[in-house]
């Protein structure tokens, strides 16, 4: 399971005990009215590892799934992070890819977000937890829900094969650089399987190092070069590779300011992101939010939702910036 991070704003929770936690979650769930307030300050304040501790506890006294409970008990928008809280990581983004596709239209920016933020060792345990819960390959879905250049690169992600060293080779970078540029500038037509091939396969140093040397050999922003020769959600994808490169937590509350500007919140996002990233670099993502927009993402939270899904949204973004 995945090591909680520096950067998180959830952590394990000291003199933590599954039994309690489980009895107290049941007498929540099963007095008259449900009792949210306790729901909430068990479930967004224990780490992944402890929820899945407490789910299995309360299996185990009750014959009863946390999580079956929870979605006969609540509604809503609540209910999903409710759910998503008690759901491994692996699981809850396996469940994230198929909603992605599911259904008609595919939300191609979701499927971005998550395939251009997980780590490889990530990506292989969103694999196997897909093909457990579907009995379908992650591949195979991909494959028939994308296509084109896009759908290559994209297949490239989901395999898990980006490098996760953090050495850097200077020669590999410029030999890349000079490979894009001329992929891309310094020819008629683009050969996007060269973009696909350095940007999904690359450590984030060395692609950074590699985007340096790329404004050397080009006097262009590799962004900028994109913008040019690509189009479409392929472009839309190689963008976010760049700028998850250059910094993932202002890639990320980028989306978090999509999700909760305008008209209408976009809680599909807004929950995936606080919940996924919640043990791993949220205190970024809200250093980045307010560096950014000007204004706290707490503030951002609490002017564009309310009531019970508010505040477990609010605690697990932890305190106002």
């Amino acid at each position: 399971c995945l090591n909680v991070g520096p950067q998180g704003t959830i952590k394990d929770y000291p003199g933590f005990s599954p039994s309690v936690d489980a009895e107290a979650i049941r007498k929540a769930i099963k007095g008259i009215g449900t009792d949210e307030k306790t729901l909430i300050n068990i479930l967004a304040e224990r780490s992944n590892a402890q929820r899945q501790l407490i789910a299995k506890e309360y299996q185990a006294s009750y014959e009863q799934e946390l999580k079956d409970d929870l979605k006969g008990d609540l509604s809503g928008h609540f209910e999903h992070v409710m759910v998503a809280l008690v759901t491994p990581p692996a699981v809850f983004d396996a469940k994230q890819l198929k909603k992605s596709m599911k259904g008609t239209g595919t939300d191609e920016d979701a499927l971005i977000e998550i395939l251009t933020t997980r780590t490889s060792r990530q990506m292989k345990e969103i694999a196997q937890a897909y093909y457990t819960v579907y009995k379908k390959s992650l591949g195979d879905d991909i494959s028939s829900e994308t296509s084109g250049d896009f759908r290559k690169a994209l297949l490239t992600l989901a395999d898990g094969r980006r490098d996760e060293s953090l050495k850097v080779d200077e020669h590999l970078a410029k030999k890349d650089a000079q490979i894009l540029y001329n992929a891309g500038e310094n020819k008629w037509g683009t050969d996007e399987d060269k973009f696909t091939e350095i940007l999904c396969l690359r450590s984030f140093p060395q692609l950074k190092l590699t985007f340096d040397e790329y404004r050397n050999i080009s006097q262009k922003d590799i962004e900028d070069s994109i913008k040019g020769e690509l189009s479409g959600h392929f472009e839309d994808l190689l963008l976010a590779i760049v700028h998850c490169t250059r910094n993932t937590p202002a890639f990320l509350a980028g989306r978090l300011h999509q999700a909760l500007k305008g008209a209408g919140t976009d809680e599909f996002t807004l929950n995936r992101i606080m919940v996924s990233r919640s043990e791993i670099d949220l205190l970024d993502i809200r250093r980045e939010f307010q560096k950014h927009y000007g204004y706290s993402l707490h503030s951002a939270i609490k002017s564009d939702t309310s009531g019970d899904y508010e505040a477990v949204l609010l605690k697990i973004c932890g305190e106002d910036d």
